[in-house]
């Protein structure tokens, strides 16, 4: 009886799969991987990094997906990938030559531009043309006018609460929305100081929390709009954004999936990316991301793109979103949010007034697109919540908390574009209100 009850049981943790894997055998490779990491003897470069981030996402996706709280209302396996990564990072688990050699792999090797290079240049080109047209000169509109609403909400609410109308928006708003830290967070300080005659690393030690606690909110947020978009079926699109539309995202019926295939479309999300560095290089004030956006749109929009090659971006990028996307945010948990920076800046004021910006700007989107035939909680969460994360990296954690990947290419309008204008309307308002 009791071999028979051994037996069922490595039958039913075998059965349980991450990346097609038995649990059994994944959790041998695991513990070979975590022993590694704390004896310093995982490879360096990219085989150790993505090695890390790979199984490490694995573990923490299966465990977010079986945990009913965090499963039902906080984004499941997104969640705990990202900030499972980060707690070991805080209590420093995680030695600093592997946090090193992850943010290395991350950013300067480059990993989350290739990610994302494939999310959008496979989703944009997966879309219905008509669908691009009509949703695109709509949304901008609307996420500038939810950033707009969370703004002078905040800048309110902080007047009543001793904090100040305009340092409110200038301190905690404006960082929030400028589009991460790199983007968003270091020209800010560097605008504010220049025009108010101080150091910026005063300004930028006022910033950094808004933004991070901003992302962590944002990110939260995401899951319990989707939750919301299940109990309310008549606002949710399931990942759809257009209210009215017979065509969904993918356009016409791709062929069977193909290795070459998959090749073409690495190239060609490689190549757009390129193109898109290259108009940054002559107009650094916009974004690689933005002007890629742009590219793509354009040349669907045009029809210039080979059916071949819009089909080999999108293998390309569901390959990549399927595969990858957990790793992604164990990487993003390890290298970008941090936890110190946020309980530094928690107090009961602070974080009401960072979630005053983050339920204002999803309230505003959420309205504005139902007034211009939007699902309400897929505008919510990208022209609203995805202006208020930090850059890409936020993007990527917002839509997987609340299962949206596919509507990537929105969120990068919210971040990049608008994130852009609004590092223009803070450099006069600086001027202006101080």
């Amino acid at each position: 009886m009791e071999k028979k009850t051994q037996d069922g049981l490595w039958l039913k943790l075998s059965s349980i799969k991450i990346y097609e894997m038995g649990l059994p055998l994944y959790l041998v490779i695991f513990a070979l991987v975590f022993a590694a990491m704390l004896l310093g003897w995982l490879p360096g470069g990219m085989l150790g990094a993505f090695l890390v981030m790979m199984v490490f996402g694995g573990l923490f996706n299966l465990i977010g997906n079986n945990t009913p709280i965090v499963r039902t209302y906080l984004g499941g396996g997104a969640i705990v990938c990202i900030f499972a990564s980060a707690l070991l990072v805080y209590f420093k688990v995680v030695p600093e030559s592997v946090v090193k050699n992850v943010d290395g792999f991350m950013n300067t090797t480059g990993f989350l531009n290739f990610y994302i290079a494939a999310l959008i240049t496979g989703s944009i080109l997966g879309m219905s043309r008509s669908l691009l047209l009509r949703a695109a000169v709509r949304f901008l509109p609307v996420a500038l006018c939810a950033m707009f609403f969370g703004c002078m909400l905040v800048g309110v609410v902080g007047m009543l609460f001793g904090y100040g109308f305009t340092e409110a928006i200038m301190y905690i708003a404006i960082p929030m929305m400028g589009g991460g830290m790199g983007a968003g967070v270091v020209p800010l300080s560097g605008m504010y100081a220049e025009a108010l005659g101080v150091e910026s690393s005063g300004i930028i030690s006022r910033m950094i929390p808004a933004s991070t606690l901003g992302n962590v909110t944002a990110i939260v947020g995401a899951g319990l709009l989707a939750r919301l978009g299940q109990a309310v079926p008549s606002i949710n699109g399931n990942g759809k954004l257009m209210r009215r539309d017979q065509e969904d995202l993918n356009e016409g019926t791709p062929p069977a999936e193909s290795i070459r295939l998959m090749g073409m479309g690495l190239v060609t999300a490689m190549t757009f990316f390129l193109l898109g560095t290259y108009i940054n290089k002559f107009v650094p004030a916009v974004h690689t991301y933005a002007w890629m956006i742009i590219l793509v749109a354009l040349s669907k929009a045009a029809g210039i793109v080979p059916k071949k090659m819009e089909y080999a971006a999108q293998q390309w990028s569901n390959f990549v979103m399927t595969n990858w996307t957990q790793a992604l945010l164990v990487g993003i948990g390890i290298s970008m949010i941090d936890l110190a920076a946020v309980i530094d800046a928690f107090s009961i004021k602070y974080l009401i007034l960072v979630l005053i910006v983050v339920c204002g700007v999803a309230l505003g989107a959420g309205i504005g697109g139902q007034l211009v035939g939007f699902y309400p909680i897929e505008s919510a969460i990208t022209a609203g919540l995805c202006t208020t994360n930090m850059g890409g990296t936020g993007d990527i954690a917002v839509l997987s908390a609340a299962d949206r990947m596919v509507l990537l290419p929105f969120a990068q309008i919210a971040t990049r574009i608008c994130g852009a204008l609004v590092l223009v309307v803070a450099s006069l308002l600086v001027r202006i209100l101080f």
